[in-house]
């Protein structure tokens, strides 16, 4: 596209205007695009659309506070303008500070080129001062000469493997910008490098995050929950919005219903009660760790010890205790030696007396020396190996098998203690098919997904590895049927049959 050509007198015009909306993104959108302009595309349009206005005014409220980043997250349906407002936020922050540096990424490449940056030449090309600025492949550059490393929005992939891509996002002094589009997908390890941008005083830090809300679990979801404090948070309604399209909407209503997971996510703006494929929803495992029974209600079941042997320096030991519906507040270990572990089951089965098995990961051999000093001990164990085949063919393997028992015991009332380690890791196990087998995602998956080992669900799960029958105990009538005859005798005596 060829560079506009403006007149000094207009360029200098155009400058103070942008000065005048440094801390005003509002004044600047309606400033520097042609609203109502006769035969310019947005002569059917007199502004922005209500939730985008709303949005652009706290921004500028928000820069009142120095001491702090704004940080706005929306979470929407489909097709409410919201590529349309990333625009207009990259260009009012470089149009408005020299040197303003910034991030863009999303979910995939694809969704950058072809939605963001797509969305992004259009506004570009529609600016007052389009001459400022150079929209290439994958960066807003300015025209200023030697500020072309200085004064740029870089569209950048999110990925793992290169997350100081974001870690190198400091600007003192000056502006940061940094936005998450699709964030729901974006995974918490980018999430957390990125906070690193948010540690330079006397700098103007601005971070967006939006997204449609696809995932019940993550750390876009934790903006509107456990973060909520940090963020200014947005819940958009399709239906609301101007551009969306009523009717389809309507239909997906009128088909799914408006409490379904499907409505929620494209068409409210509200998180999913589970991810699609998610083994337990949030409320589930919330309703699980707040039920109570009382000893009576259990005595009667078996008592289990679940032992999950820490693979990796970096992962715990954990001993998960379960009987019927209860399990007991879980014991991790940051313990490498397995003598040491071996030595806090014997333990655990000391304290909690009259355990009636123990199930021992064995997976990879990391258990085994757990299980033979054990053994050696004279304490019985079962060594469960977490790929071994399942007792129900329905199950691709003892893994996958053990996890399903554990999320139906759950929704049949199984009471969890209250861990929020465990919550998340029993919310982070997906399932998929392989062939007409269900299949639970790897342990190594979960791991890359919360940055930790799901060792406390794994040690929940290990005490579903095989039924058990309880023993006798001590002072119930099956306790007293197994003493000496004469007692037996007089416990079968039935007057009845005299």
């Amino acid at each position: 596209m060829a560079k506009r050509v403006v007149a000094p007198e207009e360029d200098a015009r155009i400058a103070d205007l942008a000065v005048r909306c440094k801390n005003d993104p509002y004044k600047f959108v309606l400033a520097f695009f042609p609203w109502g302009e006769v035969g310019k595309e947005l002569e059917e349009f007199e502004g922005p659309d209500e939730w985008q206005t709303k949005l652009l005014c706290e921004v500028r409220d928000g820069l009142k506070t120095a001491d702090r980043a704004v940080q706005e997250a929306v979470a929407s349906g489909h097709g409410i303008g919201k590529s349309a407002l990333v625009a207009w936020v990259i260009l009012w922050s470089m149009s408005t500070m020299v040197d303003t540096k910034g991030v863009v990424t999303a979910n995939t490449e694809s969704q950058l080129k072809t939605k963001t940056w797509a969305e992004l030449a259009k506004w570009h090309r529609l600016s007052l001062n389009s001459h400022w600025f150079t929209l290439e492949a994958t960066a807003l550059i300015s025209n200023v000469d030697g500020h072309v490393k200085t004064w740029r929005v870089d569209m950048v992939p999110w990925s793992e493997k290169n997350s100081e891509a974001f870690a190198g996002l400091h600007n003192k002094g000056k502006r940061v910008l940094l936005i998450f589009d699709e964030a729901s997908a974006i995974p918490d390890k980018i999430w957390e490098v990125a906070e690193g941008a948010l540690t330079d005083e006397d700098t103007q830090i601005l971070w967006f995050a939006f997204g449609n809300p696809t995932r019940a679990r993550g750390r876009f979801k934790d903006c509107f929950g456990r973060f909520r404090t940090r963020w200014t948070r947005h819940h958009v309604d399709s239906r609301t919005a101007r551009m969306t399209n009523k009717k389809q909407l309507q239909a997906w209503v009128d088909d799914y219903g408006i409490d379904s997971d499907f409505v929620k996510v494209r068409v409210l703006g509200q998180f999913p009660s589970a991810d699609v494929n998610a083994l337990l929803s949030d409320e589930e495992v919330e309703a699980a760790m707040q039920r109570v029974y009382t000893e009576r209600e259990i005595t009667h079941a078996a008592k289990l010890l679940g032992v999950d042997v820490a693979r990796q320096g970096g992962d715990d030991s954990v001993i998960a205790r379960r009987q019927g519906l209860v399990m007991l507040p879980l014991e991790p270990m940051h313990i490498p030696d397995t003598q040491l572990v071996a030595a806090k089951v014997a333990a655990a089965e000391d304290t909690w007396e009259g355990v009636d098995a123990n199930f021992i990961d064995a997976s990879g051999g990391y258990g085994v020396g757990v299980i033979d000093k054990l053994r050696s001990l004279g304490r019985d164990c079962i060594e469960v190996y977490f790929s071994g085949k399942a007792t129900d063919p329905r199950y691709f393997n003892k893994r996958s098998e053990m996890a399903f028992l554990l999320a139906n015991w759950v929704k049949n009332g199984g009471s969890l203690p209250r861990d929020p380690f465990l919550k998340e890791e029993l919310c982070a196990i997906t399932y998929t098919f392989q062939g007409d087998k269900f299949r639970i995602c790897e342990k190594d998956d979960i791991k890359e997904e919360i940055g930790r080992s799901p060792d406390r669900a794994d040690a929940c799960m290990l005490t579903f590895a095989f039924p058990v029958a309880p023993r006798p105990r001590a002072g119930t009538l099956a306790h007293m049927r197994q003493q000496s005859p004469k007692t037996r005798r007089t416990l079968d005596y039935n007057p009845l049959e005299v």
